[in-house]
């Protein structure tokens, strides 16, 4: 009994020993690797660098009288303050080298106050506000010249329910023909024109808050043919309604996209009083980027077309052809509108012109019936470029284009019938 008391007495003290070597020997590594670690290269004592940091502090910094920056490119972060004394930067070749905290490049590292003082300076790492700063809206302040008002409103499409869900908001800087406007809101469904919702009316304001909400029934089959009017109108004390002006807005696939709500907003475009031309009228943008070497075409809608309706459903598009010397370049089609004589497409066309070829260059823009059968036939053409091809209107739009570089330039222009060989 004693032996084994004193073989358990023995096995414990000799454990006890065993875990105080393993201990002092781990304090001993630490100490080793750490004294390995920050050990101090011949040639750049510490103290040299305090007594040159302290040095500078009494002195005005004096950026162009040194040669060495304290943050070399390859390190993407700049030491605190606080830190200077500890500056260790790699080197390519594998070696560790202190580098002396120069306070001339701290100064100008951190961002000052208007001020100009080190003292009132940010410290590196601190929130810049500015930085986090939503771009104002400026949408209800800047107004172009001539500007007829703006129009707020929002587009949604339940695909299930077949219904789409409208969203009159607001109205801005409308321009009412007497001291007082009292506006109401007229909401058509294009090509149907006899039928419409109306808003209510606000009395004695220019900027009225509508926030009204209207449904119309359309299948998800057509409702990409169909376009939005608001027609705006002031009432005036007769109870009168007196056009304001009106926006048309195409429901395209990216518009109904996503079952979601989007708000939009238009500036009003005044009604044309114009009658029609005999086989109707086209309207579009031109525009010339001289730097990009890029013309830009916008079809916006057409009015009046002489449709052949007795030929089963009937589409109509645009064709814009690029011509060079009367030969053929390059050619872009528009959507499809589904039976209207007043179809409303804006879309854009880019084509790559060189600024030496527009004197040669010229624009055909053609508009195509479709009908059952997949026969296509032409219901006029407009044609503008350089006085080599065009006189008139067409040539006044052209030279309009080139003098207004990067502007879009609108205009109408009478179909022409094009005449069978």
């Amino acid at each position: 009994m004693a032996e084994q008391l004193a073989l358990v007495i023995g096995g414990t003290i000799g454990g006890l020993l065993l875990l105080l070597l393993i201990g002092a020997s781990c304090c001993l590594w630490r100490r080793f690797c750490a004294t390995l670690t920050y050990e101090e290269l011949p040639g750049t004592p510490a103290m040299a660098s305090a007594a040159a940091s302290s040095g500078q502090q009494d002195r005005p910094c004096q950026p162009h009288a040194r040669t060495q920056l304290s943050r070399p490119p390859d390190v993407p972060f700049v030491v605190p303050p606080s830190l200077q004394g500890r500056d260790w930067v790699p080197l390519h070749s594998g070696e560790w080298t202190h580098a002396p905290w120069d306070s001339c490049l701290a100064s100008e590292l951190l961002p000052h106050t208007p001020s100009g003082g080190l003292g009132d300076a940010c410290m590196v790492g601190a929130i810049n506000p500015e930085l986090y700063k939503f771009p104002e809206d400026k949408s209800e302040t800047d107004f172009p010249a001539g500007c007829l008002g703006r129009l707020w409103f929002s587009v949604e499409y339940e695909q299930e329910a077949e219904r789409l869900l409208v969203g009159l908001i607001k109205a801005r800087h409308l321009q009412a023909p007497s001291e007082t406007c009292s506006p109401l809101v007229k909401l058509y469904l294009l090509p149907d024109e006899r039928r419409f919702l109306q808003s209510k009316t606000k009395r004695k304001t220019s900027n009225p808050q509508f926030d009204e909400h209207f449904i119309f029934q359309v299948s998800s089959k057509t409702v990409t043919q169909r376009v939005l009017k608001f027609s705006v109108y002031h009432v005036d004390r007769q109870r009168k309604h007196q056009l304001l002006g009106q926006v048309l807005f195409p429901l395209k696939n990216e518009t109904l996209a996503g079952d979601c709500r989007r708000v939009i907003w238009r500036d009003l475009e005044a009604e044309s009083l114009e009658p029609p031309s005999e086989f109707g009228d086209l309207q579009f943008c031109l525009s010339y980027n001289d730097y990009l070497s890029r013309l830009t075409v916008v079809v916006l809608r057409a009015r009046g077309l002489q449709l052949q309706e007795d030929r089963g459903i009937v589409s109509v598009f645009v064709k814009v052809s690029l011509m060079n010397h009367n030969k053929f370049v390059k050619c872009k089609k528009t959507s499809a509108v589904l039976g209207s004589i007043n179809p409303v497409y804006n879309e854009t066309f880019s084509f790559k012109a060189d600024a030496t070829e527009l004197d040669t260059a010229s624009l055909s823009l053609t508009v195509v019936q479709n009908t059952e059968g997949d026969k296509s036939q032409q219901l006029g053409r407009v044609v503008v470029g350089p006085y080599m091809y065009t006189r008139g209107r067409e040539l006044e739009h052209w030279d309009e284009m080139l003098s207004k570089p990067k502007e879009l330039v609108k205009r109408w222009h009478a179909l022409c019938r094009i005449t069978e060989p």
